[in-house]
């Protein structure tokens, strides 16, 4: 049997808002979309990214002569990264005592992971959770992710994912057998506004949400309510309106906007461009939770 492998970002362990009790996460590198606010930049591309961290770095330079594709030079500002010269080698995140230099992104083997997974057991089976996929958008990596589901349900482990639906649906239906709860992203019901805000259609999403629900999956719709871009008037009445007509009744959980990934855009050299953007206060998110509530859906806040 083929042993495949992966790229993640993170695994984070003892988790309690991604699914129903005690979880590990599993984050994995790549999504197809461009959120404007993603708070997980450093997992938009399935390939290695160098990150420099100011506040840690001390000065003293030793990075820079250990790059062999000298990417590396320094101002006032500290290092400053050419990312078009830069291949990834670590040669600098390993000489950098202070960790001011890091790679997002490890390759990890299904039998990595499961040797981590398997340490917290008993922690699953006491309270009910298990692991979650996340990213980026762990679809992004079908076999791996795939793998990984199998394997957990080998070891009689419970599995849930967070994805955007942005998949060919061959993949959900390969993942259907393996996945105890879909974690799914409704984002923009309006074509034009999903593209404007995200780079790419729904359509793909809504019909792999329509599929999945018809499919008997067990599932919890997410919304983001970034204000003023899905938390509008039009958005939320779409929303309810589609959720009406294909998933009457199912939960759904509101999740706030909040800048907790901002500073790390300037890290990868990346442009965060709602900077200026606050988070919805709670009177305005129970406003938007009784709007679905008139309609009969059961409703949370952050979960």
């Amino acid at each position: 049997m083929k042993s495949y492998n992966g790229i993640i970002s993170e695994i984070e362990r003892y988790a309690v808002k991604d699914g129903p009790g005690i979880r590990t996460v599993v984050f994995l590198k790549g999504c197809p979309l461009r959120c404007k606010w993603c708070s997980n930049p450093e997992t938009q591309q399935t390939a290695y990214q160098l990150m420099y961290w100011q506040a840690r770095c001390i000065g003293c330079r030793q990075c820079i002569s250990a790059c062999p594709q000298q990417a590396l030079t320094w101002s006032s500002m500290g290092v400053t990264i050419s990312r078009t010269k830069c291949s990834s080698c670590r040669c600098c995140t390993e000489i950098c005592n202070s960790q001011a230099l890091t790679m997002a992104g490890c390759r990890r083997t299904v039998e990595d992971v499961m040797d981590i997974i398997r340490k917290d057991k008993p922690y699953y089976h006491a309270s009910g959770g298990g692991i979650t996929f996340s990213g980026g958008e762990c679809t992004s990596q079908p076999e791996f992710l795939i793998s990984l589901a199998k394997a957990c349900r080998q070891q009689d482990i419970n599995t849930c994912i967070e994805t955007c639906g942005y998949a060919d649906w061959e993949i959900y239906e390969r993942l259907l057998p393996f996945i105890d709860y879909f974690y799914y992203d409704l984002k923009l019901i309006d074509e034009e506004d999903h593209k404007t805000w995200t780079g790419v259609s729904n359509r793909k999403i809504m019909d792999n949400f329509c599929k999945l629900i018809n499919a008997g999956a067990n599932l919890t719709v997410r919304i983001p309510c970034i204000p003023g871009i899905t938390t509008t008037d039009k958005n939320i009445r779409n929303t309810i309106g589609f959720l009406r007509e294909h998933a009457s009744g199912c939960h759904v959980s509101l999740l706030p906007y909040h800048r907790l990934g901002a500073s790390k855009y300037g890290k990868l050299d990346m442009e965060y461009n709602l900077g200026e953007l606050v988070p919805p206060s709670e009177e305005e998110m129970n406003q938007i939770k009784k709007q679905f509530e008139a309609d009969n859906f059961y409703i949370t806040i952050g979960e």
